[in-house]
């Protein structure tokens, strides 16, 4: 059995004057005539059968019929709009799509993605960086990563790598300049460091009493993957995140200059939305990850919680 609807176009004009109180605010809305839009509420005033409006000395005004027109018309168009938006940002099946911390990005999941690449080469990821976690009501988002003091609360996030601080510099640095033979010696040296991480000097040095060292002082970068790049160009000496430098250690691209590892109360957590089924491609690469980085972990030199010397 067909549906007895009103000419839809018709209830467009209608919901637009009322909602305007004005035919030619309307018509400016629908890019149409002022003309237009009248015969467009008087079509539909006639498929009803009943006055919508009433002339007054500034404008027009809804008549009660029309009061209660208005807002049965208004509801269902507010909800064909709220479930169009749904639709257009329904999620591709193939596209994975990632907020991470630009140097999280940059020191650790980039050149690590093309092993994630040659297992799922049909998931399509998309990266973009930010120093604040994902608001997934807001943001089309399916995976956050972010770094938290303490472990947040409720569904929707996993530990993923924690967070151990060494000092490391280019080894061109120590053969042109002042030496680095014990932790006061860094007094000689620039300080380098993220604006977004003030306190790793203050921590790694709190852990060191001999070391007379102002931790505030030095060159303050935008970003730590800013400040990692001036230690390789042998700017000055970085405090440092073990996950971060690994490869650099092995390649010998940066050296540490002392067996000194403290771990910090921070943590990486990989986040998603709670409330929504997880589909495949969020599945495959949450494991993925905390596979990448539970194999890191297991070469810390210390396990979470201790400190040497």
């Amino acid at each position: 059995m067909s549906r007895r609807l009103p000419p839809l176009n018709a209830v467009r004009a209608f919901e637009a004057c009322a909602r305007s109180a004005s035919f030619t605010s309307a018509a400016e809305e629908l890019c149409v005539s002022q003309g237009a839009v009248s015969r467009h509420v008087a079509c539909l005033e006639e498929w009803l059968n009943v006055k919508l409006f009433v002339r007054v000395h500034r404008g027009i005004e809804l008549t009660p019929q029309g009061s209660m027109y208005f807002r049965i018309v208004k509801n269902a168009l507010d909800q064909i709009e709220a479930g169009t938006r749904q639709l257009k940002q329904s999620p591709d099946e193939k596209r994975l799509r990632l907020k991470l911390p630009p140097t999280f990005a940059m020191r650790w999941l980039i050149p690590r993605l093309a092993r994630f690449h040659a297992l799922y080469p049909n998931i399509d990821v998309q990266i973009t960086t930010s120093h604040e976690p994902a608001n997934f009501e807001r943001e089309d988002v399916d995976v956050s990563i972010y770094s938290w003091s303490e472990p947040p609360s409720g569904p929707g996030y996993r530990r993923l790598l924690g967070q151990e601080l060494l000092v490391v510099c280019a080894p061109g640095l120590l053969e042109q300049g002042a030496p680095l033979k014990t932790p006061q010696d860094l007094s000689r040296h620039v300080l380098l460091c993220s604006l977004n991480r003030p306190d790793d000097w203050p921590t790694w040095l709190a852990a060191v009493p001999e070391a007379d060292v102002d931790g505030n002082s030095g060159l303050k970068f935008e970003n730590a993957a800013l400040a990692y790049q001036a230690a390789i160009d042998e700017v000055g000496v970085m405090v440092a995140q073990y996950a971060f430098v690994e490869d650099d250690l092995r390649s010998g691209r940066l050296i540490s200059p002392f067996p000194i590892r403290v771990p910090t109360k921070r943590a990486y957590f990989l986040a998603y939305h709670p409330g929504r089924p997880k589909p495949e491609r969020l599945e495959a690469f949450e494991a993925w990850v905390l596979d990448e980085a539970a194999k890191v972990e297991s070469r810390f030199p210390l396990p979470v919680g201790s400190a040497a010397h």
